[in-house]
This record gives structure tokens, sequence and C-alpha cells, in this order.
């Protein structure tokens, strides 16, 4: 998992960093809330660290333009402990308020508890709407839908099948034969090669480099399957 910290100062970039390193997660930061709003869709993190007093576009400004297009659990860092301004920070979506100074214990504390909390929604909403989620892959299976990093991916029905049957099946892997008799039926008619071409498509749509794909695979003189946990 990935934290993002948004803070212009050095020190407390350092400090939070080897916290989130320590504890196993990636880490990314900004120095304020333009640079943070560049970053922040190119690094998709599950967790933001937002400092309030931020040069520019502050903290609170900052959380509730993400707000407009991300539910990212976020943590408010501040000086300011008085409960008008940790209402303002619930008020705007913020998830928790940490007042500096803190220990490392307890944002490591904080940290787990506002993923543990994000997590639970996740599942909760997996098992209404059955969500596979690879990466930066998300599967809506009753919806026929995909999204790549939040962003939608118009894939034709028998293109999300395809994906679909294989991303259920991780790990395993399938010839041309297989995919044409589980996504076509025994009856089609058609060439071998329109898995091939099948494939090649979705590759296009949802990998950031088809030609070095991470999610379908090449099992070379074999088919194809899906990358395995």
């Amino acid at each position: 998992m990935k934290i993002m910290l948004v803070d212009d100062e050095r020190s407390i970039q350092k400090a939070v960093e080897y916290i989130v390193r320590e504890n196993g997660y990636d880490f990314v930061y900004a120095s304020n809330g333009l640079e943070a709003l560049k970053v922040f869709p190119k690094e998709s993190p599950d967790l933001l660290i937002l400092d309030v007093m931020l040069p520019g576009l502050d903290g609170f400004a900052l959380c509730e333009k993400i707000r407009s297009f991300s539910e990212v659990p976020i943590i408010f860092l501040s000086a300011k402990g008085d409960i008008v301004d940790k209402g303002i920070g619930f008020k705007m979506g913020g998830d928790d308020y940490l007042v500096k100074p803190f220990s490392a214990m307890e944002l490591e504390y904080r940290i787990k508890a506002v993923l543990r909390r994000a997590r639970h929604m996740d599942e909760e909403v997996n098992k209404e709407h059955e969500i596979l989620k690879i990466g930066d892959l998300a599967i809506w299976l009753n919806e026929y839908e995909v999204y790549v990093k939040g962003e939608k991916v118009d894939l034709t029905s028998k293109e999300f099948e395809v994906l679909a049957f294989l991303a259920k099946n991780r790990g395993k892997v399938f010839t041309r034969e297989q995919l044409l008799d589980r996504i076509w039926g025994m009856d089609f008619e058609g060439d071998i090669n329109t898995v091939t071409v099948f494939i090649r498509r979705i590759r296009e749509k949802i990998e950031a480099d088809p030609a070095k794909p991470q999610y379908i695979l090449t099992v070379w003189g074999v088919g194809y399957k899906f990358r395995p946990k």
C-alpha cells in the first residue's frame, strides 16, 4: 500500500517517510497543495496525510478538492488542536486529525486504524457489487464495468468476459482453445486467433504498457493467465 504526505517542512517529510517505510508501506510526498493535485492521480495513494498549514492551497481546501473525485482516507496534521479546527477538518472530509508534535507510535497507530476502517468499507462494497481489485484495476462483475486508477475503461461485453474469467482464475493457465470454449462456446466457428486479437485489445485498454503486460500474461507455447497473487 502507498501513503502520500503533503507537507512543506523537510523535517516532517523525513520523519513521516521513516515511519511509513518502517511499517512496510510505499511513500510519496508533495510540498504544497498544487503539487499534490498533480502527483495524486499518477501515484494513486491508499492514504493521504495532509498538513493544514500549506503554502498557497491549504490542507482543508486541498482536501475539499480531492473529495470531489476521490474517497481516499485522509489524516490531517496540524499544530492547532482546538475543536474548531478539528471540526473544519472532519467537515471537509478528513478521516482523522493528528496534532503536532506527535510520536512515531501514535502516527503508526492512526495510519493502521484509518486503513483498517477503509478496508472494511471496501469489503462491504465488494460484497454488494462483486468487485475484483487487483493493483490499479477494479472489475465490477455485476455491472460489466472496468476501472484503471479510478478511470472507467470501455470494454465490449466479450472483452469484459475474457478479462473477468481470467481474473477470477488468477494464476491458472488457459489455452486459446479453452478460452474459446469457455467464452464463445463449443459451437463457435470462428478462428482460434480470435482469442489472440481479444487479448491484445484488452491489454491496449488496461495496461500502462501493452508490450510489457502486468495483468494478462502470456505463457509461451501454452496460452494466457492472469497475474498470480
